[in-house]
Parts: C-alpha cells; sequence; structure tokens
C-alpha cells in the first residue's frame, strides 16, 4: 500500500515502516503475543492482573520515550512499543470488563468514538491520516494514541465476537481473517489506502486474539491445546527473527546514507 501526504520542514525521517507483507505478519504475532503474553503473565506465573499491568505499562512508557526520541525508523524501537501497546490495550479492555463489569457491547462502542475522535482531531490539525510522513512529534503523538485505541477496540471488538456472541475462537479466526481478505481486495480493487489501512489495523487485533486463543486453549474448550507459554514462545521467536533482519537493513542503509 502507498500513502501519501505533504510532508513538513523537518530533521525526523519517517518513524514507522513501510508497509509490507512482513509488517502486517509482524503485526498480527504482536498482536497474538499481547493476548497470550499477558495471559502468561498474569494466570500461569501467578502475578495478577495488578501487577502485570502495573509491569507493562511502565515498560511501555520506557518504549515510548525510546522511540520518541529516535530520529528515524528504528526496527527493533519501533516493534518493541507495538508489542507492548498490544499487551497493554489488551489489559484495558479486560479491566473495564474483568475489573469492573463493563458490557463488552459499551466497551466496544465506546472505544470505537474515542478511536473515531482521535482520528477526526489528527486529520483537522494535520490534513491527513496517512503514515508516510510520521515525522514530527505531534504527528508521532497522534499515531501511537490511535494505535492503542486499535488494540483497545479490537480487543473488545474481538470478545465481543468470540465470546458474547458466541463465534468460539475458530469461527472468530475465521470470520476476522474473512473481513481483512476483504478489505484487502476493496485496496486493490481501488479503494482508499489509508482508510484500508486503518481499518485491517483494528481488524488484525481480534483476527490474532482469536488465532492466539485458537492456539492456547484446551481441546476441551475448542482450542489446539499449545498453551500460552509455548504460543508465545513460538510467536516472539518469528518476530525476533523478522524484526533482526528489518533491522540489520535499516542499519545498512543507514550507513550507506552517511556515507554519501
Amino acid at each position: 500500500m502507498t500513502y501519501t501526504s505533504d510532508r513538513p520542514a523537518t530533521r525526523w525521517l519517517n518513524k514507522v515502516p513501510a508497509i509490507t507483507f512482513a509488517f502486517w505478519i509482524i503485526k498480527i504475532m504482536s498482536t497474538t503475543v499481547g493476548e497470550t503474553g499477558a495471559d502468561f503473565l498474569a494466570v500461569n506465573a501467578g502475578w495478577g492482573q495488578g501487577a502485570t499491568r502495573a509491569l507493562m505499562t511502565s515498560l511501555l512508557a520506557i518504549a515510548l520515550i525510546l522511540q520518541m526520541r529516535t530520529r528515524r525508523y528504528t526496527p527493533w524501537i519501533y516493534w518493541l512499543t507495538v508489542v507492548l501497546v498490544s499487551v497493554v490495550g489488551t489489559q484495558i479492555t479486560d479491566l473495564l470488563t474483568d475489573g469492573l463489569g463493563v458490557s463488552l457491547y459499551i466497551s466496544t462502542g465506546v472505544f470505537a468514538i474515542v478511536l473515531a475522535a482521535f482520528f477526526a482531531i489528527w486529520y483537522r490539525v494535520e490534513g491527513t491520516l496517512a503514515i508516510d510522513a510520521i515525522d514530527t512529534a505531534r504527528r508521532e503523538g497522534f499515531y501511537w494514541a490511535a494505535i492503542l485505541c486499535t488494540f483497545a477496540l479490537g480487543t473488545a471488538a474481538g470478545d465481543l465476537a468470540t465470546e458474547a456472541l458466541g463465534l468460539g475462537f475458530s469461527l472468530g479466526a475465521m470470520s476476522f481473517g474473512i473481513l481483512l481478505a476483504a478489505v484487502y481486495t476493496a485496496w486493490r480493487i481501488g479503494a482508499n489506502a489509508v482508510l484500508t489501512f486503518w481499518i485491517a489495523y483494528i481488524l488484525t487485533r481480534p483476527f490474532g486474539a482469536s488465532l492466539g486463543d485458537l492456539l492456547t486453549q484446551s481441546r476441551s474448550y475448542g482450542g489446539f491445546g499449545m498453551g500460552a507459554a509455548s504460543t508465545s514462545l513460538l510467536f516472539l521467536t518469528v518476530i525476533v527473527v523478522l524484526v533482526a533482519v528489518a533491522q540489520i537493513g535499516a542499519s545498512s542503509r543507514a550507513r550507506v546514507e552517511s556515507a554519501e
């Protein structure tokens, strides 16, 4: 996908990666890790929801500081931030649903309204929602606020579909996968690239969460029984390999640019 916008004069380079097939693979896997990782720490490791939320929120704050201090896209910092946003976004929805008893219908609607408000303000201030020019602190602030909202919304929508509406893990993953395929098809035949990107970004969250539940839950609950630890480790390994390749490429390009 290609995104265009008027690039302002700035010392920063674009702070987000190109939207490639590898981008979506890492995004989906980071989403799954957010689901399985939060469950593993809170339940399997016995940390509890409160301690897990405090730790993950602190780590996210550190990652965001590192990300905001860079002047160009740095793969390992960017994707570390995405994984931590995924975990925290999941925990926000879980806190509302499990801790405060907020209906999934309400939380899904509220997060959708909040995300729409972020987009409206972002567009009003910057004149674009394109991500090919996340090259100022203000644009990056809008970007990460929107990303956090997409994870919270995706978590709520995914839980609403698989739990409240009774789709289950398998049908939930299949349904969101079909929706993603429909969005991709719409983009291929000429739909607005920015719109389809953000719709796809939202949908990858419930798709990844449903996939994570399908892999981790026991067979008696309709899952594959791999467990949260094994699934998280497997997906993290794939993420690390892909991000390492991206980091090597980015470092090579930076050296070439410095030499010119």
